[in-house]
């Protein structure tokens, strides 16, 4: 064979392999890939709806019921059908003084119980990140063993700390110089015994907040914070433009559950007044269980939580409306 022959010869076409990579077998563009599973999340997820109709569904179509009917105890206990009332339930509770005085004593109440709580879980996270670790291991058992604290039993705790013959806030005030508040009623007056209650509430909110502050603390990149500093941010700076809108998220989410939290408070007001809330102590969920419960008018009781509902169905508006805010700016 010659060396042309040799230049000229045929070369057999070599057969490629499939493409192996990670774009191989992605399908062309313009066709959407089958999806056979679509229903096997609502079909995981169908068991806790169920629940969760049961368990909040019947009492709110319930509640809507009764808010739109004369409904007493002749009702009640079967003696007389329940009767229509239309809107006058409504109308006599916005028509009436003394509910307008409840919600803005509410708002009031959630307003500073708020604020303090997340001031102060805020700054007690703040600190746990400068301590060592074995006191923030001792500070967050504290944290956790006050946050799992029965209700009742903290209000016990409240109600003799606060006593007026035997409290011992009485006795550590009275012991500083030109102050005297042995035999003082924390409890005379509505805003000093309110105040108790929102300190009660605070004492027993703080610990969520600061655990989930804490966590999203470390979250917070160090070298923002030192690139922070390098430019001259002080303490406040730093905090402010770097740790604040990274915590952002968290806060809101905190504040939101806490408006809710502290809207529906009930055993505290409750238990600390023995079981009958003066006029000066009731909030909108005491005063409703009084309207239902003591004066036997269910159908105003249930309009006055009705409203209630409608009041935190705002708050969750105004938070997912923030949160959607936060999406779009990540």
């Amino acid at each position: 064979m010659s060396a042309a022959d040799t230049t000229t010869a045929k070369v057999p076409p070599v057969r490629q392999s499939p493409p192996s990579g990670p774009g191989a077998g992605a399908p062309k563009p313009g066709k959407k890939p089958t999806n056979g599973g679509g229903g096997v999340p609502w079909l995981l997820l169908a068991p806790c709806l169920l629940v969760l109709l049961l368990v909040l569904g019947y009492p709110i179509v319930r509640l809507v019921t009764l808010s739109f009917q004369h409904f007493g105890q002749p009702q009640l206990w079967g003696f007389q059908e329940a009767e229509s009332a239309g809107f006058s339930n409504f109308a006599k509770i916005l028509g009436d003084s003394e509910f307008w005085t409840v919600v803005l004593r509410t708002v009031i109440f959630t307003v500073g119980a708020v604020v303090l709580t997340m001031v102060l879980g805020m700054m007690i996270a703040l600190l746990l990140q400068k301590v060592s670790g074995w006191v923030k291991a001792l500070i967050n058992i504290v944290l956790v063993a006050s946050w799992g604290m029965p209700i009742i039993v903290a209000t016990a705790i409240f109600k003799w700390l606060f006593d007026a013959d035997y409290g011992v806030l009485n006795w550590l005030l009275s012991r500083l110089p030109g102050v005297d508040m042995i035999g003082h009623n924390w409890f005379a007056s509505g805003p000093q015994g309110l105040a108790v209650i929102m300190l009660l509430v605070v004492w027993g909110a703080v610990p969520f907040v600061v655990i989930t502050l804490s966590a999203g603390l470390t979250q917070v990149p160090k070298e923002l914070e030192e690139a922070a500093r390098l430019d001259g941010a002080g303490a406040w700076g730093v905090f402010r433009f770097v740790t604040l809108p990274i915590l952002k998220p968290i806060i809101v989410m905190l504040t939101t559950l806490s408006v809710i939290w502290d809207m529906g408070v009930f055993p505290q007001v409750y238990v600390m007044r023995n079981g009958h809330p003066e006029a000066e102590f009731q909030l909108l969920t005491t005063y409703s269980f009084d309207k239902a419960f003591v004066v036997n008018d269910y159908g105003t009781g249930s309009a006055i939580a009705l409203v209630t509902v409608i009041l935190l169905l705002g708050v969750v508006a105004v938070y997912m409306r923030q949160m959607l805010k936060i999406g779009e700016v990540e």
